[in-house]
């Protein structure tokens, strides 16, 4: 019977990729997803499948403007600024704006353009389906064609007054969401 000896140098490589082996062998499957429930208009159309589930955690910036028709003043939207966890609750990414950007701890990013938005309930942002852009660097964000907003919770625009007297005030308001990441399938 032949025996084989591994050069000693060999030894810590095949080490540790028999963990990496045994570690992806025992990782949890990802949960599956299902756009059921929502409402049709933020629905990702048929030919993609979930390539990554995020968990958006951190706050919306709003600013405090004239209307544009000139009646009053509101607080305006300004930019996002989120860690995104994986379901464990370890970040993967960041969600930053203007302009609106997902970016993986990868390198990889993309940013996207609004297709849809839908009604979320009462004090809650809205559902969003947005049409990802070409990603730049190489990693999990290559080959993003959509991402969803779902499961949104907070991040409404402020309910303290915004007049005259607090022209270009922003505030900042806490949210979460799951971002849900598609790729053709």
């Amino acid at each position: 019977m032949l025996a084989f000896t591994a050069p000693r140098h060999a030894i810590p490589a095949l080490t540790v990729l028999g963990a990496a082996l045994l570690l992806s062998a025992c990782a949890p499957m990802s949960a599956r997803y299902s756009q059921e429930q929502l409402p049709n208009a933020v629905k990702v159309p048929d030919g993609h499948q979930v390539a990554m589930q995020t968990v958006g955690v951190g706050k919306i910036a709003y600013e405090c403007k004239a209307k544009k028709d000139m009646t009053g003043h509101e607080w305006v939207f300004v930019g996002p600024d989120a860690a995104l966890n994986d379901r464990n609750g370890m970040q993967v990414g960041t969600y930053v704006g203007p302009p609106a950007t997902w970016a993986n701890l990868d390198g990889s990013k993309v940013t996207a353009t609004q297709v849809a938005v839908a009604p979320a309930g009462a004090g809650n942002i809205p559902y969003q389906l947005v049409k990802a852009n070409p990603a730049t660097g190489s990693g999990a964000m290559q080959g993003v064609s959509y991402i969803q907003r779902v499961a949104t919770s907070g991040g409404v625009a402020p309910s303290s007054p915004c007049g005259m007297e607090s022209i270009g005030a922003r505030q900042w308001v806490p949210y979460q969401a799951d971002y849900i990441f598609w790729k053709a399938a």
